[in-house]
């Protein structure tokens, strides 16, 4: 009898427990997009060092059916957990992250170029103190590819792009200061972190925090059923400004 089989790499989503010893996992890979799968004996002292959230896999899926659930057999290729343990900061974007998509994906919908976009994510985790900058641009990148995405190139009143201050929240598009008039109490911030501008201090990122919050929550996550965002995202917002406001 034909059996269903596939080999690809991912990250690691999410675990939960099945059974006595195994484990089931959730996966974002570059062809299979999220997609979950068994692994047998996961909750052993060989395997689950190896299934934590961030973690990159070599994987194998097999099935006797495309529509079962099937079963992987993994490989570690790299532990992103463990190079930034020391940092609860970055800890809590890791987390965010896989949550995300762990939330807002299809399953079993390919999704490339956010693939590619969030592997890169992850890993600058690890590479730089100005990483919250480019998590905002993920957030962005993730609201752009389920069809939320933001227009920040120009004013959406003057059709210039200097002084691009504010987002409107019914658009999605840039208001710049002079365009916001007397609609400037309706408008969500649009920091420079949120253009993708390292700043010496990152003091924008909170008010970027909220205004793609803002789509996630009134855009994805209403078209999901109201769901509410992940908890890993309220706290990473809330570690981000507090250190802010220290």
């Amino acid at each position: 009898m034909a059996r269903m089989e596939w080999r690809d790499q991912g990250t690691l989503l999410s675990v939960r427990k099945h059974g006595e010893t195994s484990v089931i996992i959730e996966v974002f890979t570059a062809e299979h997009g999220r997609h979950a799968g068994v692994v047998r004996g996961g909750v052993s002292r060989k395997i689950a060092p190896i299934l934590q959230p961030g973690s990159q896999l070599d994987l194998v899926w097999r099935a006797r059916l495309e529509e079962h659930i099937g079963a992987f057999t993994v490989e570690p290729v790299k532990s992103r957990a463990a190079a930034i343990m020391g940092d609860r900061n970055a800890l809590a974007g890791l987390n965010a992250i896989t949550a995300l998509l762990s939330f807002a994906l299809p399953e079993r919908e390919a999704h490339p170029r956010l693939y590619t976009r969030s592997i890169a994510m992850l890993d600058l985790l690890a590479e730089t103190p100005a990483w919250p900058v480019g998590y905002l641009q993920w957030e962005l990148a993730l609201l752009e590819e389920l069809g939320y995405g933001l227009d920040l190139t120009a004013c959406a009143v003057t059709g210039g792009a200097e002084d691009l201050a504010y987002v409107s929240p019914k658009s999605g598009r840039a208001v710049s200061a002079e365009g916001a008039g007397e609609w400037v109490d309706r408008l969500l911030p649009l920091p420079e972190e949120l253009l993708g501008v390292v700043t010496q201090d990152l003091a924008g990122i909170p008010d970027g925090l909220r205004t793609t919050g803002y789509f996630l929550t009134h855009g994805l996550a209403h078209a999901l059923g109201d769901r509410p965002l992940p908890e890993a995202r309220a706290r990473l917002v809330d570690r981000l400004s507090r250190r802010q406001a220290s």
